[in-house]
């Protein structure tokens, strides 16, 4: 158990592999590489929510601190903590639970991740953030980011902050963040023809169904 534990936290894709999951080149690349800030511009079922379930995971288990995951409803933010602790549940050898809810939990190492919705009104009071996930990034309001960005002055290395989203059109921090020359952000983009998961047979369907355009808008990156 000890070495299998040493194994994960000296390598994060471990934690993946752990869980049967074989993460793809980009995911396992932004595991191990763990970017301060990273922009992740992704197609519906390119496993983006997946790789940033685990990147929390792996901060909550070998890098204690506060961990929060932003979301642009209460119903998004109970789905994406209910499949983080899913994943969580299914590892050998971890911390206990101290206490779980629908939307919070803290580990044996003291350890908390909170999901909330993504509103500048519902995340004030939270300090020394140690990771940020902003789900669905492009449609949460600005004020979200100018809420969460002082959260992470106190911790160590001023934290981190992961934003991912699919496209939604060219406007708000998202885009601008992406779009910008600001190269603190580690971008990474892809889309549904790059995801192994997604096969040609069903491109091919929903470019019948809803056009080149709408298909582009709606799954590509």
């Amino acid at each position: 158990m000890m070495a299998g534990d040493l194994a994960r936290a000296l390598d994060p894709v471990a934690l993946a592999a752990d869980l049967g999951i074989a993460l793809d080149d980009w995911q396992a690349r932004l595991m191990r590489e763990r970017p301060r800030r990273a922009l992740l511009c992704c197609a519906r079922q390119s496993g983006k929510t997946l790789v940033t379930c685990l990147m929390a995971i792996w901060q909550a288990l070998y890098e204690p601190g506060l961990i929060l995951i932003l979301s642009p409803s209460l119903r998004q933010s109970g789905e994406c903590f209910r499949n983080l602790m899913l994943l969580y549940d299914k590892l050998r050898g971890v911390p206990e639970l101290r206490q779980e809810s629908i939307l919070r939990c803290e580990l044996a190492n003291e350890s908390r991740i909170i999901s909330l919705p993504g509103q500048e009104r519902t995340i004030r009071g939270y300090s020394k953030a140690d990771l940020i996930v902003i789900d669905e990034a492009a449609r949460v309001p600005d004020e979200l980011l100018v809420a969460a960005r002082p959260m992470l002055a106190a911790s160590k290395d001023n934290g981190r902050l992961i934003a991912l989203s699919t496209p939604a059109g060219k406007r708000g921090w998202f885009f601008e963040a992406w779009s910008g020359g600001d190269t603190v952000w580690d971008r990474v983009r892809v889309s549904a023809d790059q995801c192994p998961r997604i096969s040609e047979a069903f491109l091919q369907e929903e470019m019948r169904a809803l056009g080149a355009m709408r298909l582009r808008r709606r799954i590509s990156a």
